[in-house]
């Protein structure tokens, strides 16, 4: 039986899970095991001689005895095969070594009180654990995070994968954070310190599959994965059956309860295709944290299922805000970016007053199917808006950031109306110091799976025009080659004053961005954030197009009327020509450029532009920010 227990201090917190290695003593714990393919099963601590697990009814085994925490342990069936445990807590060994019994009050939290933000006041920052430097390297980045404006940081997946080097999305144990970035303690530390400064941390979590090396959950429970079902990583995980969706379950409560994080980014649910699960997982969770406490899950899907945003979810991440948005900036139209290739202005006016561009039609990158349900109900809050992330660059060919395919003054624009709508935004590591340095994809396997992921992903350039010749698929980087992870640290960069005071170079271009990027969060968090916990209601978006000919080319100027009653206008052009529109004739509360509020006043949203206004109500003071040219 599960079950979260916190001290009497409250400085500790633990989740006793109905399954893996539990503490019932100072010197004595329980290990318990779902082996359904097996007729017996021993246990090994520390090379000791196995001792028979005890057979239960439905494929369980069990046995409790003397162990202190500390002790490395792994479950023998035969003399062929050894393995960690599922739902080992730890393993410095990485995935094929024993696992290590963890005491999870072994950590005294600093900040036990902390119950989280509301869910409008979030400003996510996505990052890897490695390329920041393991727990400790994020840990030193959160203060400058914070005073740039960021309220949640959110951590690629953690869970134990095999190698050195990993995006965290091959994992094969899900309750083990990875040994390459610091002990459960020290990832503790991180979330500690992060609330201690008044922000959340999220956890990118992987429930569609297991990663190719490492699990061995087919040797020994083959009914955790549905017979005959593929996702494009491998077999189906059977979620319809009870041991399963319990797994899974205890899976999110042991990381919202245990370490403390005050969300999960759900990955691809679309491939786990039992939204009934992903409901139960959500009543789950909010009958379980502790009252008053704000904990907060978000999904990536690509069926675009609004219904689950009514109650159960806080958000989706929003794929069709960031394509359209893609499309606009570079003009790429290749691949999945074909479906937002027409009409792309349109399309964004859908996004910003309807949440989703595709809410029910047919999609021409799904075979003519038809994508998603209506969304225009749903609060601007249900959707994140993201320019970059670690997919949408990782997964070019040589991992472009959008500084290289696109100019600046149009970024510019795009950034402020993703920073300053009422649509929750998302930045991804380094982009606030206009980063240039490439993100790639990157693994650390060795052998034949080497050879296969590096041969595998230079294939699947080949239907890109400019990757038709082969010579060219060959300068793609080797996702394996620790080369290619250390090109894709992001460049963090101090602010002047701390820059000043430890002597480090000025980098101007950095600091400009960084200016950009805290004035507009400034904003957001004056003037935005508080029109927001009353809700945000769309009053619709207007194109009005520079040219015909070409798509790319006009303006859009959207509204929302926010909770205090003020009215919103996001008017936003990011083509090279000036685009004729109604005058907005309200005080700019933020402009890029400068003059752009002038020039939208006499009738004109001036080319790669933002410029954004509140109506305000009486006596609600105003201000306007511009950001450094």
């Amino acid at each position: 039986m599960s079950e979260h227990t916190i001290d009497a201090n409250r400085h500790h917190f633990t989740r006793t899970l109905p399954f893996g290695a539990q503490m019932i003593g100072a010197e004595r714990a329980r290990f318990r095991l779902w082996a359904p393919s097996r007729d017996t099963v021993a246990l090994e601590i520390d090379g000791q001689p196995a001792r028979a697990m005890t057979a239960g009814a439905g494929g369980w085994f069990e046995i409790e005895t003397d162990c202190q925490p500390g002790a490395r342990y792994q479950y023998r069936f035969d003399e062929s095969l050894v393995v960690p445990d599922p739902a080992s807590r730890f393993q410095p060994d990485d995935v094929h070594g024993p696992s290590v019994v963890v005491d999870p009050t072994s950590y005294h939290w600093q900040h036990p009180e902390w119950h989280g933000l509301p869910w409008e006041e979030t400003v996510l920052y996505e990052l890897h654990a490695g390329a920041c430097g393991g727990y400790r390297g994020v840990m030193e980045k959160l203060p400058a995070l914070r005073a740039l404006g960021v309220t949640a940081v959110e951590l690629m997946p953690l869970n134990d994968f095999p190698g050195a080097r990993n995006w965290g999305y091959d994992g094969v144990l899900p309750f083990a954070p990875d040994a390459t970035y610091g002990s459960p303690d020290e990832l503790k530390a991180l979330i500690d310190t992060a609330h201690g400064l008044g922000m959340m941390v999220f956890l990118d979590v992987v429930y569609n599959h297991f990663g190719p090396d490492g699990n061995y959950l087919h040797a020994y429970a083959e009914p955790f994965f549905k017979a005959g079902t593929h996702t494009p990583w491998g077999p189906a995980i059977d979620f319809d059956r009870p041991e399963v969706r319990d797994f899974f379950f205890e899976n999110a409560l042991y990381w919202l309860m245990e370490y403390r994080f005050d969300g999960l980014r759900l990955d691809a649910v679309h491939a786990i295709d039992n939204d009934g699960w992903l409901r139960e997982l959500s009543e789950r969770v909010q009958s379980s944290v502790e009252d008053g406490r704000h904990v907060h899950l978000v999904l990536e899907n690509e069926r675009n299922t609004s219904s689950l945003l009514v109650q159960h979810f806080q958000a989706q991440w929003s794929d069709d805000a960031h394509n359209t948005m893609h499309v606009l900036l570079t003009g790429e139209t290749e691949s999945y970016y074909e479906a937002f290739a027409e009409q792309p202005l349109h399309k964004l006016a859908r996004v910003l007053g309807e949440g989703f561009v595709y809410q029910g039609q047919a999609s021409p990158i799904h075979d003519g199917e038809t994508r998603g349900e209506p969304s225009a109900s749903l609060p601007p809050t249900a959707f994140v808006f993201f320019l970059q992330n670690h997919d949408q660059v990782g997964n070019r060919a040589f991992g472009e950031r959008l500084r290289l395919l696109t100019n600046d003054d149009a970024l510019r624009a795009a950034t402020a109306l993703m920073l300053l709508s009422p649509q929750i935004p998302m930045l991804f590591m380094g982009e606030e110091n206009g980063a240039r340095e490439p993100f790639f994809f990157f693994t650390g396997y060795s052998g034949e799976l080497a050879d296969a992921v590096r041969e595998g992903r230079r294939k699947e350039f080949a239907k890109f025009a400019a990757f038709n010749d082969e010579a060219r698929r060959e300068e793609i980087p080797d996702p394996n080659a620790e080369s290619t992870f250390e090109r894709s640290r992001p460049r963090f960069v101090p602010a002047d004053a701390v820059a000043q005071a430890t002597g480090t170079p000025t980098d101007d271009d950095a600091q400009a961005w960084l200016a950009f990027y805290r004035d507009a969060l400034a904003v957001r968090h004056q003037h935005v954030i508080p029109g927001l916990h009353g809700g945000a209601q769309p009053l619709g978006a207007e194109v009005f197009a520079a040219s015909d000919a070409d798509p790319r080319a006009g303006a859009i100027i959207a509204r929302w009327r926010l909770g205090t009653g003020a009215i919103l206008t996001i008017a936003v052009n990011l083509s090279a020509d000036d685009v004729a529109a109604p005058a907005v004739l309200a005080t700019p509360i933020y402009q890029v450029p400068a003059q752009a509020g002038a020039a939208l006043a006499a009738g004109r949203v001036a080319a790669h532009s933002c410029v954004v206004t509140l109506e305000k109500l009486a006596g609600d003071a105003a201000r306007t920010t511009e950001p450094p040219q």
